[in-house]
């Protein structure tokens, strides 16, 4: 059998300060690819023009599509995505450096029926510089989280929370067809993951695959969370969060009964989880009772983070 063909789908928006190393690395692969997808968000410096640059004379298709106005994170990538006509399809940022193996490891970890793979990263500053933490590590995944994804067991895991970065993930093109469109209550990445996940597989290739900048301009980026950070949480207050949660959990009710029904009863029992959170009373002390009966009836380890958002829902303060 022939390999398949692999489009990268590359967002940015004012990213000329990076773009032409990330570009360069895309270019550099073992495994080359074929169709790179440039969708750009009103950029007003000369990202557009260093890409085709840096593509020109590669033998590597460019299609470029420029938004104005900008369409924002999530849309640009849908866009981007639906464009691309590569079996599959890698997803980039505009500031990161791939390492040069990352597609042909994660080409290698596309098994049967595995719709999305992604992989750890190292953290860098913006010359590059590793910095103390890996992605996974800044994400506080835990050995059991891994071995979920590892195994094709991530559907549980997402469930629960979000671990796939975009900059490090690659799908099937096929997967866009149950997909889209893209929620805008979800980041693009997160929902690539619990849909393929829900319908049938993804998988973790647990390696550093990509050096990912953080510089302070990110749109989204990844910092292993400090004590002081934590607390900072704890006092935030909750009722916007929660809405959101809920709104969230609705919305892949929704999809998860088009595409994949028998998750359904899990997404349900998600959603009722959810609006469990969001009922909580508004004075502190009234919680206690609501959130230790269902951190024991187990609801807590299923479908939040654990004893950690226990403790947030009774700590947090009213909107």
């Amino acid at each position: 059998m022939s390999a398949p063909s692999i489009s990268v789908a590359l967002c940015t928006h004012n990213g000329a300060r990076y773009v032409g190393e990330q570009v360069a690395s895309i270019l550099r692969q073992t495994v080359p690819v074929s169709q790179i997808v440039l969708s750009d968000d009103a950029s007003t410096d000369d990202t557009v023009a260093i890409v085709e640059a840096a593509v020109a004379g590669s033998g590597v298709e460019l299609v470029v599509l420029r938004n104005e106005p900008a369409l924002g994170v999530v849309a640009n990538f849908e866009q981007a995505t639906a464009a691309c006509t590569g079996d599959l399809i890698a997803l980039s940022d505009q500031d990161d450096v791939w390492h040069d193996d990352k597609l042909e490891r994660i080409l290698a970890a596309f098994g049967p029926g595995v719709l999305l793979v992604h992989s750890d990263a190292t953290l860098v500053d913006g010359d590059l510089v590793p910095l103390p933490s890996t992605l996974l590590g800044s994400l506080e995944a835990t050995p059991a989280e891994r071995r979920e994804l590892a195994d094709g067991r991530s559907f549980d895991t997402f469930l629960r929370r979000n671990l796939v970065t975009g900059a490090t993930a690659a799908l099937r093109r096929e997967l866009l067809e149950t997909a889209r469109p893209f929620p805008p209550s979800w980041v693009h990445d997160e929902w690539l993951a619990i849909v393929a996940a829900a319908v049938s597989r993804t998988h973790l290739v647990d390696e550093r695959l990509v050096d990912y900048r953080q510089h302070g301009g990110n749109q989204i980026g990844a910092v292993k969370p400090t004590l002081r950070y934590k607390v900072g949480k704890l006092l935030e207050p909750r009722d916007r969060r929660n809405d959101g949660l809920v709104e969230r959990a609705d919305v892949l009710v929704g999809r998860i009964a088009a595409v994949a029904p028998g998750r359904l009863p899990a997404a349900r029992a998600k959603l009722a989880h959810e609006r469990f959170r969001q009922g909580l009373p508004r004075v502190r002390v009234l919680r206690l009772l609501p959130v230790l009966g269902a951190v024991l009836a187990g609801r807590y380890g299923r479908y939040s983070r654990g004893l950690q958002d226990a403790l947030r829902d009774v700590v947090q303060p009213a909107g």
